[in-house]
């Protein structure tokens, strides 16, 4: 059985490939893919936009959310990161800034708890 690490490294080596074989990457900086994630995150927006939560076209919702993790994926190639350690650490950060004994069950933000 796969660790999530080779699940990570095998849908980066996928996304990659992709754009490599269509020689993309000659428009894929940094700002560039950036822009690319939020305007996939706006079409993501968009599909819920005037429904409720639960009529959702979750069909749409996952294509949406594929670019949103493939621009995500891409930037973090671009820059050599590993995603597995960026995630790990900003949930650790998180958990000091959202202590669950004050957080739990409450939507404040971490100053105003």
């Amino acid at each position: 059985m796969k660790n999530n690490q080779s699940d990570i490294q095998e849908i980066m080596e996928q996304i990659v490939k992709f754009t490599q074989d269509r020689d993309w990457d000659q428009f894929h900086n940094g700002k560039d893919l950036a822009l690319a994630l939020s305007i996939e995150a706006s079409e993501l927006n968009e599909v819920f936009l005037w429904k409720e939560a639960n009529s959702v076209n979750i069909d749409k919702v996952k294509e949406e959310l594929a670019d949103i993790m493939n621009y995500a994926f891409l930037i973090a190639y671009k820059y050599n990161l590993d995603i597995k350690d960026i995630i790990l650490t900003k949930l650790a950060k998180n958990a000091e800034k959202y202590p669950v004994n004050k957080s739990k069950g409450n939507a404040k933000k971490y100053n105003e708890l």
